[in-house]
């Protein structure tokens, strides 16, 4: 009876430890961008650059989110001979609910064009890299909080999604008795 009780101890004990390592890593953190900051996705008024510039000043991962604000107007995702040719008969993504999101699900280029005759010829097209690369973390000298809004390029970063403690816990304690 007593050697019953240490077998079942040391599987408890044992599962315990295999899945709080397991679920030590399991948080993600991602960014939510809004295209084009302030001014969200419409026909740029001087500067036709002014997308390849705002994606080009913003670091882009893997699950990171590009928000979409407009008016009367849609984004596409297309491929590259698409884009050069700023039309597409069947776009890789379309939305035209004026508040759009798309996921970046993978690293490398993403294509997004408007979706209304000649916007995309005035500058209203963007390309996105998506880095394979994790961030690198914080250096100590920065002091900018670690989730913060930047409202001048659109950026939000999200906050961790950390599975709590005691779920991890109280989960594993309910495996532990499956092995007993």
């Amino acid at each position: 009876m007593a050697s019953d009780l240490f077998n079942g101890s040391c599987k408890v004990f044992l599962s315990l430890i295999i899945f709080s390592s397991i679920f030590q890593f399991s948080f993600v953190i991602s960014t939510e961008f809004l295209v084009g900051g302030e001014d969200g996705w419409t026909i740029p008024k001087k500067d036709s650059q002014m997308y390849i510039d705002w994606a080009s000043k913003n670091r882009f991962k893997v699950d990171d989110t590009a928000q979409f604000k407009y008016n009367k107007d849609s984004v596409l995702v297309v491929t590259e001979e698409e884009y050069q040719k700023c039309r597409s008969a069947h776009p890789l993504f379309f939305s035209n609910n004026g508040d759009s999101f798309f996921k970046l699900d993978r690293p490398g280029l993403f294509y997004f064009i408007s979706g209304v005759a000649g916007h995309c010829e005035r500058g209203q097209k963007m390309i996105i890299k998506v880095l394979e690369l994790e961030t690198p973390p914080q250096s100590a000298n920065d002091t900018s909080p670690p989730y913060h809004n930047n409202k001048k390029n659109g950026a939000v970063q999200m906050p961790p999604a950390i599975i709590p403690p005691i779920i991890v816990l109280s989960n594993l304690f309910f495996l532990g008795f499956l092995f007993v």
